[in-house]
């Protein structure tokens, strides 16, 4: 893959992963409009690296409010903790289930089938936008009706909250399209959790997921290395490696417009963007892409 089509990718990934959007869906059709299979090993990995990129500009970003919310104490840490792990579970169980779900029934044909599968089909990505333009539209809505509804500020969201948070981030797992800090923001919103924190949350929860992700389809690289000998590992690897730093500088950009948005009331417009981006992608798979 040339060096052009690496950087387009991750400005892409990076600019999208840290909004409400959909960076995954958004990745996928710009491989498939630069003649790129999206489901193949290396370019599920260089995603999910793409998507470590973004990781790490999480972290940078977020840091400070973490530090003085989450790490002030061991108190609020453990109890932060404890929150992240409930959702993380709620999250593991339901994605595994949901996947296998779908391996054993789209795909009850297709030898070896797996989930990655699923990302080059337009025809797939396209609802999964719109049901996520829905849910963000719903809650930015809701949210400008009713401001008070949603407190300016607040303690972090609840044992209960934190579940049905994780939960829905678990049905985000498959689908290329359905905006995972889209719908744990807009269901957190929803659940009554302040703005500030609810980003803060579901970005934490993001840093969390993204290790395991990318430590699978590492995997998933070298069997297909070992099942077929086409993959050329250390080019993948480099590749992916600097995708990642391009996705990074690219992802703080995204994080200063994604809190200005969300602060300032503007969260529906991300809704809006995002059925007008499962329109556009419905128009590309009709055209054969």
């Amino acid at each position: 893959m040339s060096l052009l089509k690496i950087i387009i990718l991750a400005i892409v990934q990076g600019l999208a992963e840290l909004l409400p959007v959909s960076s995954s869906a958004h990745v996928v059709v710009a491989e498939k409009l630069l003649g790129l299979d999206p489901s193949s090993p290396s370019m599920t990995l260089l995603l999910v690296m793409l998507h470590t990129g973004t990781m790490f500009a999480v972290i940078v970003y977020f840091w400070p409010q973490w530090r003085s919310a989450y790490f002030r104490d061991g108190s609020a840490f453990k109890k932060f903790a404890a929150l992240v792990i409930v959702a993380t579970a709620f999250t593991a169980v339901i994605g595994e289930a949901l996947i296998k779900v779908i391996e054993k029934t789209l795909f009850r044909d297709v030898p070896h089938a797996e989930i990655e599968d699923l990302f080059s089909h337009l025809e797939f990505i396209a609802p999964a936008l719109a049901a996520a333009g829905l849910l963000i539209l719903i809650a930015g809505i809701l949210e400008r009706r009713n401001p008070s509804a949603i407190p300016a500020e607040s303690k972090d969201p609840d044992m209960k909250q934190a579940g049905l948070i994780g939960a829905v981030q678990g049905l985000c797992l498959p689908f290329r399209g359905f905006s995972r800090s889209g719908a744990t923001i807009s269901t957190a919103m929803l659940l009554g959790v302040a703005k500030s924190r609810a980003e803060a949350f579901s970005f934490a929860l993001a840093v969390v997921l993204t290790p395991p992700i990318v430590v699978r389809e590492a995997m998933r690289l070298i069997h297909s290395k070992a099942a077929y000998g086409q993959v050329d590992l250390a080019s993948a690897a480099v590749q992916s490696l600097f995708g990642a730093v391009v996705a990074f500088l690219a992802g703080l950009l995204a994080l200063k417009w994604l809190s200005r948005w969300l602060e300032g009331g503007r969260w529906y417009l991300f809704g809006i963007y995002c059925l007008a981006a499962a329109a556009a992608v419905t128009v590309l798979h009709g055209a054969g892409y």
